[in-house]
């Protein structure tokens, strides 16, 4: 008989699985396999909420793969020595992979290939997993990416895409292949408490509830702050729990503008993973430079603390900043207003604000993370690299009434709707009772400086 083993990475799913399906395809059993890569750990990547959203992930895909005759084995270490042994253990005559984008996920994948290549077994690789599209699939001539998304959403709309794929019915399993216990939430310390539930089954039921109810009106309230009208599945995406592809083809079969305005979304998501598939160095340095000379020193650590604790004294950037250290999640609309506001008002390096994202956010992946921080910074694919966002003007569009800034900063929950966006008016004894901090700079003072060190 053959074995196959299925190296889940960031397909935590059984629905729309290439890689699970090929190999239960291929081979007369599969060993269903994740390592706890002890590399992410070593590199601090591994952060609790993301920690904890994972360990629901695993539970769920494990029973899901009970229910088919299998179970998920789990191993602790360093990804290609686990893989090989576990691949030895099982004579399993290949591994099948999803392809992801990371200089990380590259080099791990070629160090795989080889060490399982010197030990007479194959490694199958599958693209459209991770992603909608391929990168690569859209290129310009003569180019390895495209660098503007405008363009390359034309393309890729006009891509076609696989099917997507059911859930396997039955897989049968290989015999006296040990595992690890599968992690529990429960033994992950430092949790934001308000971290959603992970795994397939509870990415499938806020899929269904958004097409029902959400979708429709997507286009029209998306910056909503206050509506929470955006569908929160950019968990279940990053860890792989609900399929891209199959995210597409669903929303397009429901159709409508807010349909659209959904897949448009998924379409940058697509877009920030080719850039990052053909320059990997841009995770750390900038895509497109401007010889920044970024601010440092004890003033600028001060201000950049105070932006991470929601204390900069405006309140849609505090409102946002809080909201990620309690449920490690951030609007999006929240997520361009203080990326502006770090890189371009404070004019502090836009690294230090990605770093603090990846220790927070249950989505922080290195794609989408790094590459909308470069485009709020200005170093990255936007057209408009100097545009600085205001946070009162935007908040008073955006959270119109205060209900955003009200839920999020306790100290502002009982000013008026006209003050809420601006509590300074409010008089110095009235501003002094809320203990609300005085602002850290002067809007006007800030755009001054950017400005003036863009050369602009």
């Amino acid at each position: 008989m053959t074995a196959a083993v299925a190296l889940f990475t960031r397909d935590l799913r059984l629905r729309d699985n290439p890689p699970l399906r090929a190999a239960a395809k291929t081979a007369d059993s599969v060993v269903p396999l994740f390592v706890r890569d002890t590399g992410i750990d070593a590199a601090g990547y591994a952060a609790p909420n993301r920690m904890a959203f994972l360990a629901d992930c695993l539970t769920d895909l494990d029973h899901g793969l009970r229910e088919r005759g299998a179970r998920l084995i789990v191993r602790t270490g360093e990804v290609v020595e686990q893989v090989c042994r576990v691949a030895h253990e099982a004579d399993a005559a290949e591994v099948h992979v999803a392809a992801d984008v990371s200089g990380f996920a590259a080099r791990r994948e070629e160090r795989l290939r080889a060490a399982l290549e010197s030990a007479g077994r194959r490694l199958c690789v599958h693209d459209r997993v991770v992603t909608a599209v391929a990168p690569g699939e859209i290129t310009p001539s003569g180019k390895d990416h495209m660098a503007v998304f405008t363009p390359y959403f034309r393309r890729w709309e006009d891509t076609h895409r696989r099917d997507p794929l059911g859930a396997p019915r039955r897989i049968r399993a290989v015999e006296g292949v040990t595992s690890e216990k599968v992690p529990s939430r429960t033994r992950t310390k430092g949790v934001s408490p308000g971290v959603p539930e992970g795994g397939e089954s509870a990415g499938r039921k806020r899929f269904a509830h958004w097409l029902r109810s959400g979708i429709d009106a997507y286009e029209d309230r998306h910056d909503d702050l206050a509506a929470d009208a955006t569908s929160r599945l950019s968990p279940h995406l990053h860890f792989g729990t609900l399929s891209p592809a199959e995210l597409v083809a669903r929303a397009r079969r429901q159709g409508g503008p807010g349909a659209e305005a959904f897949v448009r979304q998924l379409a940058w998501r697509d877009f920030h993973h080719q850039v990052l598939a053909a320059r990997p160095r841009t995770s750390r340095d900038d895509y497109r430079t401007h010889h920044d000379r970024w601010r440092t020193g004890e003033q600028a650590r001060r201000e950049a603390e105070a932006w991470r604790r929601g204390r900069t004294g405006y309140p849609v950037v505090d409102a946002a900043m809080r909201q990620l250290r309690h449920e490690g999640w951030m609007h999006n609309r929240g997520r361009l207003l203080v990326g502006s506001f770090l890189a371009k008002t404070l004019y502090v390096d836009w690294r230090v604000g990605a770093r603090h994202f990846l220790d927070h956010l249950v989505d922080g992946d290195i794609a989408n993370n790094q590459m909308n921080w470069q485009w709020m910074a200005g170093t990255g694919t936007d057209t408009r690299p100097n545009r600085v966002l205001n946070p009162t003007t935007q908040g008073k569009k955006y959270d119109p009434e205060g209900r955003y800034v009200r839920r999020w900063v306790p100290e502002l929950a009982d000013v008026p709707k006209r003050y809420v966006h601006e509590p300074w008016k409010l008089g110095e004894e009235q501003f002094a009772a809320l203990g609300y901090p005085e602002r850290l700079v002067d809007l006007g003072d800030g755009l001054d400086r950017f400005r003036h060190a863009r050369g602009k």
